[in-house]
């Protein structure tokens, strides 16, 4: 039972607390803030609860407010309150993290003093806590800290091998285990993996004790686990909804390209998962996100004489050949087997050597990155065709149930592959192919199909 000074304390919190919700009330009560925050250590859960929502709204956009909270050593005060019971008391943990993200957006001064009182420590107790409401503020507080002046030199202590990435270890712990969707997560690993180039750090530092098994005794192939996966899949995702807001570098590109041929050594290609991304399988998810992201990272246009573009990178560390071969290992697409089984008859050879798509999609995904690659590019196209990859990704221009649009990715592969380049129009041209390869879909690219009167077999014809 409340004793009767914690009822009126609540109550004028709790008038305190509607007032602050303005700007004029915040100035008003710029006086209370130092007693709030010396009476922080005595309060008891529901009045430090209270409380630090108090100072959470007095230093929302008060410039007096905020530079008195740093000026009286509010940072400390409010992490060792946030401290006391974070995981028992998620709602105090996170009215602290808020209030203190309130106070690192007034400037340089502000973020310093928010990061010494709470690097490393506190915020690796804090990233622990396995609640949504926590991480939010947590990331937000830590992207705050990480900007302006000051920020690279935090960026750089965050990924520490020792001091800073079991924290960022925690928070993808936390996000994976919670189901985590918040924008702050994501523009945080963002800046971590692809901005400050630290993603081979934070990727090899999720891998735990337990996770550090061997394939079949091969010395440096290391399983992928969950938070391999979801850390991938978020950065997917943030790259693809923000594709001109942020830009990547050639070494995040070629990490990306790493962890995809990784998990191409690892992935049983014997057997298909019947399910999209995310499968639930680490290996299969981290070989299907790489992929997603090499496609949105080839996507970009970059200027010709930019030869230094992540696109050209790859190209040049060999992505086009290696992609080539997956599709000429792969068993031929579903509408094609069916048509080969039928003219075989009962006795013709089993398709049973070819690999499969590990999951559905993952032969969209391989087309959708070479096509582009090919985009524009004279070296790719002729690369393809040296390759003896034409007939190959005219193959991919059909309608498959186990690739969803794969029809598509195929059609602007072939566009690309065609365009401006006489060569690969004249042996495209020169083609004489068998019935399950082509389609009418061709037509929309500028080509149509005839019949050859000597051989009986169609052909791909300029219009």
């Amino acid at each position: 039972m409340l004793r009767a000074e914690e009822v009126e304390d609540e109550e004028t919190l709790a008038a305190l607390l509607e007032a602050s919700r303005s700007p004029q009330g915040r100035a008003a009560l710029s006086d209370a803030l130092a007693d709030t925050l010396h009476l922080l250590p005595a309060s008891t859960h529901r009045l430090l609860l209270l409380r630090l929502r108090l100072l959470r709204n007095l230093l929302a956009g008060d410039e007096l407010n905020q530079s008195t909270f740093v000026l009286l050593s509010g940072p400390a005060a409010v992490a060792s309150s946030a401290l006391s019971s974070p995981s028992s008391s998620p709602d105090v943990a996170r009215a602290a993290l808020q209030a203190l993200g309130n106070a690192a957006l007034a400037g340089e001064h502000h973020r310093a003093a928010v990061w010494e009182a709470l690097f490393p420590g506190p915020l690796q107790e804090l990233a622990g806590v396995r609640e949504k409401g926590v991480l939010d503020p947590l990331c937000m507080v830590i992207d705050t800290c990480c900007s302006g002046e000051g920020g690279r030199g935090r960026v750089e202590e965050l990924c520490h091998e020792e001091l800073g990435l079991p924290i960022l270890v925690e928070i993808v712990t936390t996000a994976w285990q919670a189901g985590h969707d918040e924008e702050w997560l994501e523009w945080l690993l963002f800046k971590i993996c692809v901005e400050e180039q630290k993603f081979e750090s934070l990727f090899a530092a999720l891998c735990s004790v337990n996770d550090a098994k061997h394939n079949d005794g091969d010395e440096g192939k290391i399983e992928f686990n969950s938070k391999h996966a979801y850390l991938l899949g978020k950065l997917s995702k943030c790259l693809a909804n923000q594709p001109k807001e942020v830009s990547v570098s050639n070494t995040f590109a070629l990490d990306i390209f790493n962890a995809q041929k990784h998990a191409a050594e690892i992935v049983d290609f014997t057997c298909q998962v019947k399910s999209p991304l995310p499968t639930g399988h680490p290996g299969i998810d981290v070989l299907g996100y790489s992929m997603v992201l090499l496609k949105d990272i080839c996507a970009w246009e970059s200027p010709p004489s930019d030869t230094q573009a992540p696109v050209n990178s790859l190209i040049q560390t060999g992505l086009v050949k290696h992609l080539i071969t997956y599709l000429r290992e792969l068993e031929p697409p579903s509408i094609i087997r069916k048509s080969m089984a039928k003219g075989q008859g009962d006795h013709g050879p089993a398709l049973t050597t070819a690999k499969v798509c590990p999951y559905i999609g993952f032969r969209r995904d391989v087309v959708a990155v070479i096509a582009n690659c090919l985009h524009r590019s004279k070296n790719v196209q002729d690369e393809v065709r040296q390759l003896d990859g034409i007939i190959l990704l005219l193959q991919q221009c059909v309608v498959d149930e186990e690739n969803p649009y794969l029809r598509e990715w195929g059609l602007f592969a072939v566009k690309n592959l065609l365009d401006e380049n006489e060569e690969n129009q004249k042996e495209v041209s020169e083609l004489k192919m068998q019935e399950p390869v082509i389609t009418p879909e061709i037509a929309d690219i500028g080509l149509r199909v005839e019949i050859d009167k000597e051989t009986g077999h169609p052909k791909l014809v300029n219009n």
